[in-house]
């Protein structure tokens, strides 16, 4: 197995593993464990996620936040990628997390990627005041915000004039260390939100869908692309899975959700993942990521990375003439 630019060659060809670690439950050293031993076991991606309660429907308010955990995940990594799939623009203005992640990058060294979406878990917004619009009104914030956190990274000076944002020669300082810093969007609505991501996005990031959806809304983006005149190879295409070794595993991270999680479960023996990852390959994923809650365990993430061909970075290749 070989790197190329975080991609990894592997059997199953040019892909990029990663981890998505929730913040519900857990301590900053127990998310640095884990960030740490990804990074050793080979991983090239580690993201957040952006919830203030859990992300799930206990109404439970413990959950760290985000855009500190983003930053925690960049000092506390040396080589991976640093993402959050994905904040919600309902919670903060487009400049402010353009800034944010800006600075992030300057911790990072240039690792940062920033994720967008709509936002779903109503508790938290009703909980804190923040309003929260009718999905479509949502859709079309996040459109427009998506406009603002790229032009903001990849701009000197911005004037945007949106029905939800506006920006005025406005700067974004001090500037990446990235010349193009990507923006990735969430989500997989077909209407609005895959349409976003052929206008604006470097990355498209849906979570838990099978690798027979995840190939159908791969197709509906490829005609938004045409559509807008976008070569759909600009866009990385990723999918967040659950890892469950046992059915009793699923349970645990998920309660009563397990059933919506099953069909992107990697579950099974070491070749029944492997097959489910190379399924999602053929669907044509660029990127698969293991979305993890606490408690964490160490032994099931191992297990995962070498079923996948994950190897450390520095390591000899497994397979023999790449």
């Amino acid at each position: 197995m070989s790197r190329n630019g975080g991609c990894v060659l592997s059997f199953f060809g040019m892909i990029t593993f990663g981890v998505h670690a929730g913040l519900q439950a857990t301590t900053f050293r127990e998310l640095v464990a884990v960030w740490q031993q990804v990074e050793r076991l080979g991983f090239d991606w580690i993201s957040v996620w952006d919830h203030f309660y859990a992300a799930d429907a206990s109404g439970r308010a413990d959950c760290l936040e985000a855009v500190s955990m983003h930053a925690a995940l960049a000092c506390n990594t040396t080589r991976v990628r640093c993402g959050c799939l994905v904040y919600s623009v309902g919670y903060r203005h487009p400049a402010v997390l353009a800034n944010a992640i800006a600075t992030i990058d300057q911790l990072s060294n240039g690792r940062a990627d920033i994720g967008l979406g709509a936002g779903w878990h109503q508790v938290e917004y009703d909980a804190y005041g923040i309003p929260f619009p009718p999905a479509g009104v949502r859709l079309d914030q996040l459109d427009e915000a998506a406009q603002c956190v790229r032009d903001l990274l990849h701009k000197g000076v911005v004037d945007f004039e949106g029905r939800y944002f506006q920006l005025r020669n406005a700067r974004c300082e001090p500037r990446p260390v990235q010349q193009k810093l990507p923006v990735w969007i969430g989500g997989g609505g077909e209407r609005k939100t895959l349409r976003s991501v052929a206008r604006w996005a470097d990355g498209w990031n849906v979570p838990f869908v099978s690798p027979d959806e995840f190939a159908r809304k791969r197709q509906v983006l490829h005609r938004h692309c045409e559509e807008v005149e976008r070569n759909p190879a600009e866009i990385r295409c990723a999918v967040n899975v659950a890892l469950a070794w046992r059915d009793e595993d699923l349970v645990e991270q998920f309660d009563g959700l397990a059933e919506f999680f099953r069909p992107a479960a990697l579950t099974g023996s070491d070749e029944e993942v492997k097959d489910k990852v190379g399924r999602y390959v053929d669907a044509g994923a660029d990127q698969l990521n293991i979305a993890l809650r606490a408690p964490f365990h160490a032994d099931a993430l191992e297990r995962a990375a070498s079923a996948i061909g994950v190897e450390p970075a520095g390591s000899a290749d497994r397979l023999s003439g790449l």
